[in-house]
């Protein structure tokens, strides 16, 4: 695992778009680790092909791998490393997605404010599974606040 530098700034954590090409497996191992009673976006696992088919679809504004890198030899020499993702929605909601093993290390705030800065709205929303804690949590300390209670009704075979 990559030694984080902090602060974080630019040099050592970065937002680059997402390829289908070379970051689809990245993406389907990190969708793997999410806890399934915390998605909304899905209630069982797709599979690979399904994913890549669901990132070719561009299904968002703005969709972006989350780098951080560690310099071996500055200004030339570094490691880097995959360690979330992190997307804009049509409807300028975000999300944000830090593997377990980067937890804790302020990656997610700083990607946040990145997207944040790179793309200004008037607005951002965040939704959030009522049983996704952290998640809650990481906004709330994000200064969001909550608007709304979303329901679901499923027919019943």
């Amino acid at each position: 695992m990559i030694k984080i530098a902090h602060p974080l700034d630019s040099k050592s954590c970065y937002l680059q778009r997402v390829k289908v090409d070379s970051d689809a497996k990245f993406l389907f191992d990190l969708l793997k680790e999410r806890d399934a009673r915390a998605n909304i976006s899905h209630k069982k696992m797709p599979s690979y092909n399904s994913h890549v088919q669901f990132i070719k679809s561009e299904p968002y504004k703005r969709w972006y791998i989350i780098y951080v890198r560690h310099w071996i030899d500055k200004p030339h020499r570094y490691d880097k490393e995959k360690v979330g993702s992190i997307y804009l929605s049509k409807n300028d909601e975000i999300g944000i997605f830090i593997s377990k093993k980067f937890h804790g290390k302020n990656i997610g705030k700083y990607a946040l404010n990145e997207l944040m800065k790179k793309w200004p709205r008037k607005r951002f929303l965040a939704n959030v599974n009522p049983k996704n804690k952290k998640s809650i949590q990481f906004f709330k300390n994000n200064n969001f606040k909550l608007i709304q209670y979303t329901f679901e009704r499923t027919e019943q075979k």
